[in-house]
């Protein structure tokens, strides 16, 4: 809840500027600032408006951002560098996709480019009803990730068949990519737990490529947000605490917030 006795502000944050909305808690008056885009442009906006000087403490406020963070990593593929860990047998899932073509006749098929950097096939599978049919073996794949982190990995989505049933797989893989290093582990059936391994694994590769990136930019704003509640703008249009902001409801935020 905004308190009335703080400044509120809504900013939206765009790829090429930034504008800030600033509510006096003492008059009402509505002030505006607008400036270029950057990972500290809201706080800019903020003090611009206070009258701070650029390193001067933000009093406590209440901020509600839109944000084309994600949408423009997501275009530009500049997302954090993942690697894909999926059931044995299906490492080339993902990139087949459903094999529609957007304009059948065409002669030359150019399809996008897959967001992850490297595949690792694990031996983890459970069936249609739940049950374990088949379960890695850690020491080798402990290796395997360590290899994986040394390359430069920062992030991981795991993949496994039926995880939506039995998430258990999935997490004990992910304990061993935290073990190994990885800053962010994405898991399936956490991210989205539905039955289509395609859509499920797409939507948990958007996770694993974009949330890294979102959580670097709320942790530049919040260290200089003590006390401030900031809340952003969700694809489809509600607001979530910021440490609670993932890629994949991320990509339509800026628009959604406009």
């Amino acid at each position: 809840m905004a308190s009335p006795a703080r400044w509120q502000f809504w900013i939206d944050r765009g790829g090429t500027f930034t504008d800030c909305l600033g509510r006096d808690p003492a008059s009402g008056a509505i002030h505006v600032a607008k400036v270029l885009s950057s990972d500290r442009a809201p706080l800019i906006g903020i003090r611009e408006i206070l009258g701070l000087r650029d390193d001067a403490p933000i009093p406590a406020c209440d901020i509600r951002m839109g944000t084309t963070i994600a949408t423009n990593a997501l275009l530009e593929r500049k997302g954090a560098p993942c690697a894909l860990l999926i059931t044995s047998g299906f490492r080339d899932l993902l990139e087949i996709g459903t094999q529609a073509r957007p304009d059948i006749f065409a002669l030359e098929i150019q399809k996008l480019e897959v967001l992850y950097r490297e595949v690792l096939e694990v031996d983890a599978r459970a069936g249609p009803s739940g049950e374990i049919l088949a379960r890695p073996d850690p020491a080798a794949l402990s290796a395997e990730l360590a290899r994986l982190r040394r390359a430069g990995l920062r992030s991981v989505a795991v993949v496994v068949l039926h995880a939506y049933r039995a998430g258990q797989l999935e997490r004990e893989i992910g304990e061993l990519a935290a073990a190994a290093g990885f800053e962010h582990v994405a898991l399936s059936h956490e991210v989205a737990a539905e039955i289509g391994v395609l859509g499920r694994g797409d939507t948990t590769c958007v996770d694993a490529y974009l949330t890294p990136l979102i959580r670097d930019y709320v942790a530049t704003l919040l260290a200089e947000l003590p006390g401030s509640s900031l809340r952003i703008m969700q694809s489809g249009g509600g607001l979530t605490d910021a440490q609670r902001f993932r890629g994949p409801h991320a990509i339509l935020s800026g628009p959604a917030g406009g």
